[in-house]
């Protein structure tokens, strides 16, 4: 009900002034380097203290004890003085907002990171090789002035394109402040009063509360700060965004667990209250309570490169490496042929600039965005373009279970009555009941349900699927209204024609909820009490039970039937409610008769039982075969959540992260030893105790895991388990417990309609439908991404060798240029861009989920083999078809190649220097059946050979007949 409240942990909101400025203190200007690393190893430090778990004694320690530790009185709270006074040493109770980049420096990034830092290179180096002929020349040729305005040109346009294009996806929502509320009522005693036995109820800001204030908290509200309860009547919190708990928590002032996250005294920071009211005491607030933690940890988090950048980057390398080599030998070259050494640096510049292809990058952006269009259909939101690439290259996707497996709705999966357990229609289009089932135990066992249930439908949803519908009430209560609403159908209505009188909402001292009902027989006066609760209290309420119709003594047989079912649905990981009711006799009831719930005076026992009811939060229906495909594609999958283990368990059983048939560790250590488990359901508390080499253990040896019970902060050393593995990781969330693993991982995937905020604030991709199977398209996308890129790439280096033989053959045989810098442009950011793109909307091979995931230290964008093969086979044949079609050329025109050698210094003829374009318009004719080739490597050209080689002639005859054009 309330979990579209839960917005962003970071709230934006601007520290009161007059407190913060009392304890901040002011940078200074100058900072010296010594300065920078100690403020650094202090970050360092912090950052690791906050991935320790949660430490703290304020559950533990008595109540009197803390109110001596507080400061406070449980009656009156603190004194304003008081309350000023930890102001001033605390501050006020909101969290500090993350540091955000500038919108500058992203722009800045865009510009001049990756491949743009290439091509702003190769400008300057071209605008150095313009001025030096400028001086050694009145009139210079403008060629290399020209090629280095189109660089910065093409540097400017892609960059400013990228930016744009990531901050349309990445706008961040301006909702943080939202989760704190605004006012909150606590109690404060004021000294001016002489005596006193209870302070004043006052409303005050929720940023204003202090350590030591009581407040209260009702139904609806979220928590202000970290409380220790006090007093509570029937409250529950939906920790869900904190823990990953699926259903609603009881808060008592009892003492329950060690873990503060498990135990049921305390309620944190920005949790909602869905029941109940409570009064408590502020024990943390700001950056000190476990959301604050959360909140820190997250955005201390430094984020190395994508797999993608990393690979961008190799690829410069490369390309960088090759250019500067070439470049020596010719200065080398050039030098020795007694070119002055002006000449010979000029060439080069020239080498190195002929290397850079200056269109790829503007391909690659295009690409990129392409497919991140393309995944946007398909419900995959990419915040950031080189994460398109990193979902392909995943090895490792560690998920939640609630709301990402799971449909993150509790519903009825099974019911146990007259001895047998049936399976429930949990189909999701039924907008009416099925009105089947006509047996006796089954009408009274829907009829408890229907009426001992204090849930209600949201008005105008009559046509919204049953399962589908939003209601007013907790997790379970929801979850038997809509079952009753399946199996009876018209629940409203039956409910108008019972009146409830009174009733006794569940406690967790009682474990039930009562309430009696007047029937709508108009012949029967009898009250009907109705009961459900935990089954180990029902059973003891009940002395008779329905079975076939028949209302039987309650025997040892039946209990151990009961006994044996209960333990059975429990085993599955589903949380099971046991169901009675009774008649209450007229002549100790008549009508008008006066209930008290307070002092109950009507019977609790000797109750008649009727059935079991189990509901889970059940698994998404496209979900198990996502987890398959993730299997055969080489993915692991593994299940991070909050939740109870056994729960865990059976909806990973349930997905197919844990194998049909495969044994658990607890279930065969005894035999072989825990190594030998395939499967292993690591619960948070043995994993608070195990060192980075255990986790790694772990790991290494299961295949299928399920970590049960996970704090934020362990999520986040699970992530960083794999990672020292070598594996690309992917976590899905979509609570505020999410966000640190989300924010270190690989590539984070949050979810669009019931994540968080701050999920999708640190989180790279945002599934808009909620659902796990988008993340298996989307990995299929991202590795048919960087097959088209390791294409396009091809296809674009391909060009260089032709680009750069003319200018050694102009240097090293004196030949008239064939082919100039304005043409190669024409050529890069022209004729070449389409193709390249082109290979972009190039389909999938059909074994492309079937094989393991790319290791990123074998499996490179561009590798030796590449390059050998741009460089060496096809940039040659293209470099011997367009000198061939040169020399032709000329050839027809007079000049044959015994002439043209040497012939440099002597070409200033305009009718003649036109003959130059014959080189280029045979190269980029030789092109076509390049692109076709690099569009088909794989599958598609073993399996469609006939066809290739038909194109690939059809195009070589229109090449032959342009050559024939030409020559006339």
């Amino acid at each position: 009900m309330f979990t579209e409240n839960i917005i962003m942990i970071f709230p934006l909101v601007a520290y009161v002034g007059q407190h913060r400025a009392q304890y901040e203190v002011n940078p200074s200007a100058g900072v010296s380097r010594k300065d920078k690393k100690k403020k650094k190893k202090n970050k360092n430090k912090e950052l690791d203290s906050l991935k320790h778990e949660i430490e703290m004694d304020e559950h533990r320690i008595s109540l009197e004890e803390l109110y001596n530790k507080l400061g406070t009185d449980p009656n009156s709270g603190l004194s304003p003085e008081q309350a000023q006074q930890i102001m001033e040493r605390d501050g006020p109770n909101q969290l500090t907002p993350p540091k955000t980049i500038p919108e500058w420096v992203k722009f800045a990034k865009q510009m001049f990171g990756g491949f743009a830092i290439l091509l702003w290179l190769g400008s300057i180096l071209c605008f150095i090789a313009y001025g030096i002929q400028t001086v050694q020349t009145s009139d210079p040729a403008g060629d290399n002035l020209y090629l280095a305005i189109v660089l910065a040109g093409v540097v400017l346009i892609t960059g400013a394109f990228s930016y744009f294009q990531e901050a349309r996806s990445t706008r961040i929502m301006d909702s943080f402040k939202n989760m704190v509320p605004q006012h909150f009522r606590t109690f404060y005693s004021f000294a001016i009063t002489l005596s006193w036995c209870a302070g004043q109820k006052l409303n005050v800001k929720a940023e204003e509360l202090v350590c030591g204030d009581v407040i209260e908290c009702k139904f609806g509200d979220r928590v202000p700060a970290d409380i220790r309860v006090i007093s509570a009547h029937g409250f529950k919190v939906d920790n869900s965004s904190l823990t990953g708990e699926s259903e609603p928590q009881t808060r008592t002032p009892e003492y329950t667990h060690e873990n503060p996250l498990e135990t049921r005294n305390l309620a944190f920071f920005s949790t909602n209250a869905v029941e109940g009211t409570c009064r408590g005491v502020v024990i943390r607030v700001g950056d000190n309570t476990v959301m604050g933690r959360i909140a820190n940890l997250a955005s201390g988090l430094e984020v190395g490169d994508t797999p993608i950048a990393r690979e961008i980057s190799h690829f410069i390398h490369i390309i960088t490496g090759v250019a500067v080599f070439f470049g020596i030998l010719f200065f080398v070259i050039a030098f020795l042929m007694g070119y002055n050494w002006l000449d010979a640096v000029i060439f080069l510049i020239g080498i190195i600039v002929a290397n850079v292809p200056e269109g790829l990058l503007a391909t690659v952006t295009v690409c990129l965005t392409l497919t991140a269009k393309r995944m946007a259909r398909k419900n995959c939101l990419v915040k950031n373009l080189e994460a398109v690439e990193t979902l392909g290259s995943t090895s490792t996707i560690c998920s939640d279970k609630t709301g990402t497996l799971t449909q993150n709705r509790m519903t009825v999966t099974h019911a146990w009555y007259d001895n047998r357990i049936i399976e429930i229609d949990i189909r999701d289009d039924r907008t009416q009941n099925s009105g089947e089932n006509s047996e006796p135990t089954w009408k009274a066992l829907t009829r408890v349900a229907m009426l001992c249930n204090r849930a209600e439908f949201k008005v105008g949803q009559e046509n919204v699927p049953i399962l589908k519908r939003e209601c007013n009430g907790d997790a379970s209560e929801s979850a038997l209204l809509k079952f009753a609403e399946m199996a009876v159908g018209k629940v409203t209505e039956y409910r108008s024609r019972n009146k409830k009188l009174i009733e006794i909402p569940f406690n967790s001292t009682n474990k039930y909820q009562v309430s009696i009902h007047e029937t709508e027989d108009p012949k029967d006066h009898r009250y009907l009490l109705v009961m459900k609760g935990a089954p180990e209290r029902i059973i003891d309420c009940c002395s008779t039970a329905l079975v076939n119709g028949e209302e039987q003594p309650m025997d040892e047989d039946f209990k151990e039937a009961f006994s044996t079912a209960y333990l059975e649905l429990g085993g599955l990981g589903e949380r099971v409610l046991g169901f009675c009711d009774l008649l209450l006799p007229a002549d100790r009831f008549p009508p008008g008769f006066n209930f008290d719930p307070e002092g109950p005076n009507f019977p609790i026992t000797g109750l008649r039982f009727v059935g079991l009811l189990s509901m889970i939060d059940p698994p998404r229906a496209a979900v198990p075969d996502a987890v398959t495909r993730c299997r055969s594609a080489g993915i692991k999958v593994i299940m991070v959540t909050g939740d109870h283990p056994i729960t865990a368990k059976a909806i990973a059983k349930g997905v197919g992260i844990i194998s049909e048939g495969s044994q658990t560790v607890e279930d065969i250590a005894a035999e072989r030893g825990s190594r030998e488990a395939k499967a292993a359901v690591i619960h948070g508390g043995d994993l608070r105790n195990m060192s980075p080499a255990q986790i790694d253990d772990v790991l290494r040896n299961h295949s299928e895991i399920v970590f049960a019970r996970t704090s934020p902060q362990q999520k986040l050393l699970i992530v960083e388990g794999c990672q020292r593995q070598g594996q690309i990781v992917a976590v899905t969330g979509d609570g505020v417990n999410d966000s640190p693993a989300l924010k270190k991982a690989d590539i984070g995937v949050a979810m669009g309609i019931a994540g968080s905020d701050v999920s999708k604030q640190a989180a790279d991709m945002i599934l808009l439908d909620d659902n796990f199977a988008s993340i298996v398209t989307g990995v299929e996308e991202g590795r048919l991404i960087f097959d088209n890129l390791k294409k396009t790439i091809a296809y674009t280096l391909t060009s260089n060798i032709p680009e750069l033989t003319p200018f050694l053959m102009y240097i090293v045989m004196n030949i008239p240029l064939p082919l100039g810098t304005i043409a190669i442009l024409c050529i890069d950011l022209g004729t070449d861009m389409l193709p390249s793109i082109s290979l972009a909307y190039e389909t999938a091979e059909s074994d492309i989920m079937k094989r393991a995931p790319r290791n990123p230290a074998k499996d490179k964008l561009v590798n030796e083999r590449m390059i050998s093969r741009s460089y060496g086979q096809i940039g040659m044949i293209e470099a011997m078809g367009a000198f061939f079609t040169y020399f032709v050329v000329m050839g027809e025109n007079g000049f044959w190649w015994d002439r043209l050698i040497g012939l440099r210094s002597e070409w200033d003829s305009k009718a003649i220097n036109s003959l130059e374009d014959s080189y280029g318009q045979e190269w980029i004719s030789l092109l076509g059946p390049t692109a076709m080739e690099g569009g088909g490597s794989g599958e598609s050209m073993r399996n469609e050979p006939s066809a290739f080689v038909l194109e690939s002639e059809s195009l070589f005859g229109l090449n032959l007949v342009q050559m024939l054009i030409l020559m006339d």
